[in-house]
């Protein structure tokens, strides 16, 4: 038999009030915005960041390999390579740096999609090159940012 509590309540009914004001207390606690802050919010901590290159956007879920980057800084220039593990798809990467890379004032040389990625860029006088490996579990993101002296377009093939 149950027992019943000193004011004939048994403990089953207490029980089920005392989740029902947890409950209750734990629903009015929560802030309630109306202008999105919170969105905006989320919105920031998902927001795509700049490293050491200024011009080269990177995703925030992209999480920097500093044992195997290298960057180099001048006066006059920043070069180096950035290495990044992800477990972003790779096709989702490509359209990342094709979108934003165009909007950074890079122009598209020529990509080459497989397994490993690469895509080409160049500015003024400096060539971007991002390769993108898919491994097993994630991919593997190298950013290559060097300098270049010459004109655009003055390789061997013309």
């Amino acid at each position: 038999m149950r027992k019943k509590f000193r004011f004939g309540i048994n403990w089953s009914n207490l029980a089920t009030m005392g989740l029902l004001l947890m409950l209750l207390m734990s629903c009015s606690s929560t802030p309630k915005t109306t202008d999105g802050s919170n969105a905006k919010e989320r919105d920031k901590n998902d927001a795509p960041l700049y490293y050491d290159f200024t011009d080269v956007l990177i995703p925030r879920e992209l999480k920097l390999f500093p044992k195997s980057s290298f960057v180099y800084h001048t006066s006059g220039f920043t070069a180096g390579v950035l290495v990044f593990k992800s477990d972003v798809e790779r096709s989702s990467l490509i359209d990342f740096f094709l979108n934003n890379m165009a909007k950074d004032n890079w122009q598209v040389v020529s990509t080459f999609k497989s397994q490993r990625t690469l895509l080409l860029f160049n500015k003024k006088n400096r060539w971007c090159v991002i390769n993108i490996t898919d491994g097993s579990w994630d991919n593997l993101v190298e950013i290559w940012v060097a300098p270049f002296s010459g004109p655009t377009g003055s390789g061997l093939l013309k």
